[in-house]
């Protein structure tokens, strides 16, 4: 079975290390495949998004480092689309000019009419937003950020879904719901019927483990098994902001994946190919 991780963050975003040196560690680990997934709102910017004018050095230093290990290891490149309705989202068309391998969407932010909120907060700041934006009404919050994460899935053109139910991060901190409630589990339903729509693959996220902001991967090994299913594609992603990190919990990735019913992984290729390889027990 061959390594790779298509979700990684370098320091053109929120990531700690240069490309370069992610690319030498994933040698070093025995990665066939890294792809490179900077956070972006393109046209539009953050703190921890791409800037615009820096997209196509981006690009460039990719690139670059496709000819400078060439032989050793395949690199693709990628973004990671924010879908904010009305002003970002996760769409080929959008990133034409930059010609990436794939591009991965993903929902951080609810927007409401008294300002947005990141669901990625810390769970102080969480806690603070939902009481000043949806006056403490949790619920109402998730079935929000789902219908997002639907609507984006109807509208965008992508490739990977990232972390499907980031929404789960503080919940063990702020209690925002029981995901055995039956309004959760529709809502999970509901998703992984739109993920098998659209055609996208679905990621097996780490990240949260190798921060240690959650005690599981993305998504629950319920949300993991309605994409399985309705036979929605998955890849291992660890969403590594620095490169000790690039295969973190791939082995607790794998576990999960075979107990949700998988026995294979898609590999994504250049020129947005993507070809699928067994899971080996």
């Amino acid at each position: 079975m061959i390594k790779t991780n298509y979700h990684t963050h370098s320091n053109f975003c929120d990531g700690k290390d240069f490309i370069n040196d992610i690319v030498e560690t994933a040698i070093q680990k025995d990665f066939k495949i890294i792809g490179f997934s900077s956070h972006s709102i393109y046209p539009f910017a953050s703190s921890w998004h791409i800037a615009p004018r820096e997209h196509k050095n981006y690009i460039k230093e990719i690139n670059d480092a496709k000819n400078k290990f060439e032989g050793k290891i395949e690199i693709l490149s990628g973004f990671e689309a924010d879908f904010i309705p009305g002003l970002s989202k996760p769409d080929f068309e959008t990133y034409k000019s930059f010609s990436p391998d794939y591009l991965i969407g993903s929902v951080h932010y609810v927007i409401t009419q008294k300002g947005r909120l990141c669901v990625d907060y810390p769970a102080e700041k969480l806690k603070q937003k939902i009481d000043e934006l949806f006056s403490g009404n949790t619920k109402k919050l998730t079935c929000e950020y789902f219908a997002l994460q639907r609507e984006m899935l109807k509208n965008g053109n992508f490739t990977i879904l990232a972390h499907s139910d980031l929404i789960r991060k503080n919940n063990g901190k702020l209690n925002l719901f029981n995901e055995n409630d039956s309004w959760y589990r529709k809502e999970l339903k509901a998703l992984a019927e739109q993920a098998s729509k659209s055609g996208v693959i679905a990621e097996i996220n780490t990240g949260g483990l190798a921060r240690k902001t959650i005690n599981s991967v993305y998504p629950s090994q319920e949300l993991l098994s309605l994409f399985a299913e309705k036979n929605v594609p998955i890849t291992f992603s660890s969403d590594c902001h620095s490169k000790e990190n690039l295969d973190f919990a791939f082995d607790i990735a794998k576990k999960e994946a075979i107990k949700a019913g998988y026995k294979e992984v898609a590999v994504i290729k250049k020129a947005r190919k993507i070809d699928f390889q067994q899971i080996l027990n």
